[in-house]
């Protein structure tokens, strides 16, 4: 969808560690070929060329996995091949994900040089015990430290963290959270702990075994709570875990979020394109080793190139806009189904303010926030 823009993404499968609660496409080798790497990239994203032409490139983002255990080497080249191909636009926002472990902030100033102009920083915690949990391999001190680095080097900095952890209470959330905005920059993003099937933390917690988590109505005071010390700190939230400054919301994930397109290259990477005049959902091979036999073989390492039907851009526009509190065009929303969106499932929600409907905006305000997911499934069931 041209209105929205068009990124790149490139997945960066590996890691140093793997953590507990992840249940994205990240492995653990010992060594990695970055050359070998550095050229299979660069070759699916020739294979894009052919297939998704004359668009040029507002985003970027290096995503993992540890983009920042790429050589900074790889990041420049694979920039200037995108360049090459697409054109980036002035200004087009690069965005690196980075571990905070002393080794790989002593690079940023390298990767400030090859092409990165925003680094999203994984601290996690600001305490020590539960940085231990998580499966974290860096400090509080180091974390601090290599922020400070990065703010030196980049203009835009964010950092996550994740709440409603084992044993924290609502207090103690809210006193981190504080030291948390008064290191900020632009932008945070702020996950509650969600336990995922087939991770460590999801085999402990079907076990039985992962103690203290907060209840549902803790987690609630916690996000609400979120919501009220960010938005007094001038950092407001611009989607349900995410907040910013004004002016500094993260380009590449409103591309997400408003169904712009974007085309993803590297291990498990998705994309949604329009290929052959279609609105494609594209999805590469996810084991590393076999992601570089099928670009060595065929130039590419598309496992499944699908057909985005009318009716699932419609739902994916609800299922992603309602994210933002900016909400829906329902004039965009007509123009992509294909019909007008039926609101009558949803006039008690309306009445009772928990949607809002203003001029052509359908959105979801701050009181219907925390119960998103119920009111998409109200608003999907017609």
């Amino acid at each position: 969808m041209t209105e929205a823009g068009f990124g790149i993404y490139v997945h960066w499968p590996f890691c140093a560690a793997k953590c507990p609660y992840c249940d994205f496409n990240s492995h653990v080798r010992r060594e990695v070929d970055h050359a070998a790497w550095r050229a299979a990239l660069r070759q699916e994203l020739r294979w894009y060329a052919e297939r998704v032409p004359g668009r040029p490139v507002d985003t970027v983002f290096f995503g993992g996995g540890t983009p920042s255990l790429m050589a900074p080497e790889t990041v420049h080249d694979l920039l200037q091949e995108i360049d090459a191909i697409w054109g980036l636009r002035p200004r087009a926002e690069v965005t690196l994900e980075a571990n905070p472990t002393s080794v790989e902030a002593g690079r940023f100033r390298d990767f400030r040089q090859a092409g990165i102009n925003r680094v999203s920083m994984g601290i996690q915690a600001l305490r020590d015990d539960d940085l231990k949990r998580l499966g974290r391999l860096h400090s509080v001190a180091e974390a601090r430290a290599a922020f400070d680095i990065a703010r030196g080097a980049f203009e835009r900095v964010s950092f996550d963290l994740i709440y409603a952890r084992q044993g924290q209470t609502l207090e103690e959330w809210q006193r981190e959270l504080r030291e948390a905005l008064s290191m900020a920059v632009d932008h945070l993003s702020l996950y509650q702990l969600t336990i995922e099937p087939g991770t460590a933390f999801g085999d402990l917690h079907r076990a039985g075994r992962l103690r203290d988590l907060p209840d549902d109505g803790l987690s609630a005071d916690m996000y609400m709570a979120t919501q009220e010390m960010t938005e007094a700190a001038g950092m407001g939230a611009y989607e349900i875990s995410n907040h910013a400054r004004a002016g500094a919301v993260s380009a590449h994930n409103m591309i997400y979020w408003r169904c712009g397109d974007y085309v993803g290259v590297g291990p498990g990477a998705h994309g949604r394109v329009e290929l052959e005049g279609t609105r494609s959902a594209t999805e590469t091979v996810r084991q590393p080793e076999a992601y570089l036999a099928a670009v060595a073989e065929q130039s590419n390492a598309v496992k499944s190139v699908e057909v985005v039907s009318r009716e699932e851009q419609a739902v994916e526009h609800l299922l992603m806009g309602l994210r933002l509190t900016e909400g829906v065009s329902l004039a965009r929303h007509k123009k992509i189904a294909g019909h007008a969106l039926d609101l009558s499932g949803v006039a008690a929600l309306i009445e009772q303010g928990l949607v809002d409907v203003s001029g052509d905006r359908l959105r979801i305000p701050a009181v219907g926030r925390p119960v998103t997911n119920a009111i998409l499934r109200e608003l999907l069931s017609y």
